[in-house]
C-alpha cells in the first residue's frame, strides 16, 4: 500500500479543498457582530472616561457561564498563532489558502462578538480580562501535531468540541441575548468542522493506514488549544460541573460522531499499521467511556448531597 508524502496529500487534496470552499461559501451567512450586542446597557468605566469601575455585582451571569465565555475568549484571540500554524501546514496559495484566510477572517469576527459582550454588559472584569489577553497571546500557540493529517484530524474534533462549548455556554448564561450570540458562533464552528472532516474522509480515501494512525494520535491526546491558560484545570473542572463541557460530552458528542462519520470501525482497506492504529483507538475510547461514566456518577452524587442540604 503507497503512503504519499505530507507535500503529496496537499497536491492531491486541492481539488477537494475547493470544492469544500465553494460549499461552505454557499451555506454561510453573512452576519455583523454589532447587531448582537445589546449596546444601549453600555456605560463608562473609570479611567480616562472617568466612569464607574467594574465590580463583581456587575456581573449577571452564573459563575460558570462567565468562566466559559472567559476561556472561550481568550481562546479565540490566540487567532494570530493559529492562522500562522494552518499557513505554514497548508500554505496560502490556491483553494487552500483561500480557506485559510475565509477561516482566520470569520474566527477573528468570534473574538469581536464575544468581547464587545462582555465589555458591554459588564459581565467581566475588563483589565484582568486584557492582562490575561496579553499574557496568554505572548506565549503565543504552538500546535503539537506535526504532520497535516494529524492538523486535520485534529481541526474536525475540536471545531465540533468548540460549537458544542458555544450552545451550551449560551443556555447556561441564562441570558438570551448571549445565547442567540454563541448559537450564531456555533453555526459558524459547525461550517468549519464539516469542512475538515471533509477533508479528513478525503484524506482516508488516498492513504487509509497513514489517515488512521493520524487520527488516533489526535484521539488519544487531544487537548483544547486553551488548555495552557493560566488556572484551566480548575476552569475546565468548573465547565464540567456544570455541564458546559465534560467527558460524557466530549465521548458521546464530539469523537463518537465524527469517527462514525468516517466509518473507522468498518474500514477493510487498511494494512497493518492501520490496523495498529485502530485497535489502540479502540481501546482508548473503551477506557474513556468508562473514566467519563464515572465523572457523571460522581457529579450526580455530588449534586445530590448539594440539593439535600
Amino acid at each position: 500500500m503507497r503512503q504519499w508524502t505530507q507535500t503529496e496529500l496537499l497536491h492531491e487534496l486541492e481539488p477537494v479543498v475547493a470544492g469544500e470552499l465553494d460549499r461552505h461559501l454557499g451555506v454561510a451567512k453573512e452576519w455583523f457582530p454589532h447587531e448582537y450586542i445589546p449596546w444601549s446597557q453600555g456605560r463608562d468605566f473609570d479611567g480616562l472616561m472617568g466612569g464607574e469601575a467594574w465590580t463583581e455585582a456587575d456581573s449577571k451571569l452564573p459563575e460558570a457561564a462567565r468562566v466559559s465565555l472567559i476561556v472561550n475568549l481568550l481562546t479565540e484571540d490566540n487567532l494570530p498563532s493559529y492562522h500562522h500554524e494552518i499557513a505554514t501546514t497548508f500554505g496560502r496559495d490556491g483553494a487552500w489558502g483561500t480557506w485559510v484566510h475565509r477561516w482566520t477572517a470569520e474566527e477573528d469576527r468570534h473574538g469581536t462578538a464575544l468581547r464587545d459582550y462582555l465589555t458591554v454588559t459588564r459581565a467581566v472584569d475588563p483589565v484582568a480580562l486584557e492582562r490575561e489577553r496579553m499574557a496568554h497571546m505572548n506565549a503565543g500557540f504552538t500546535t503539537e501535531y506535526g504532520t497535516m493529517l494529524q492538523q486535520l484530524a485534529y481541526v474536525s474534533f475540536q471545531e465540533l468540541a468548540t460549537r458544542i462549548s458555544h450552545r451550551n455556554t449560551g443556555r447556561a448564561t441564562g441570558d438570551p441575548l448571549c445565547e442567540r450570540l454563541l448559537a450564531r458562533i456555533a453555526a459558524d464552528e459547525n461550517l468549519h468542522m464539516l469542512f475538515y472532516r471533509n477533508l479528513l474522509a478525503a484524506a482516508f480515501e488516498l492513504d487509509p493506514d497513514q489517515t488512521m494512525r493520524a487520527v488516533t494520535d489526535v484521539v488519544t491526546t487531544f487537548q483544547m488549544p486553551g488548555s495552557d491558560l493560566s488556572g484551566f484545570a480548575r476552569r475546565a473542572m468548573v465547565i464540567a460541573h456544570e455541564g458546559i463541557y465534560d467527558l460524557r460530552l466530549h465521548h458521546d458528542d464530539v469523537l463518537m460522531p465524527v469517527l462514525r462519520q468516517w466509518a473507522v470501525f468498518d474500514k477493510t482497506d487498511l494494512g497493518a499499521e492501520g490496523e495498529k492504529a485502530r485497535e489502540e483507538l479502540a481501546s482508548f475510547l473503551e477506557k474513556l467511556d468508562v473514566t467519563a461514566a464515572r465523572f457523571v456518577e460522581r457529579r450526580e452524587a455530588k449534586r445530590a448531597r448539594a440539593a439535600a442540604r
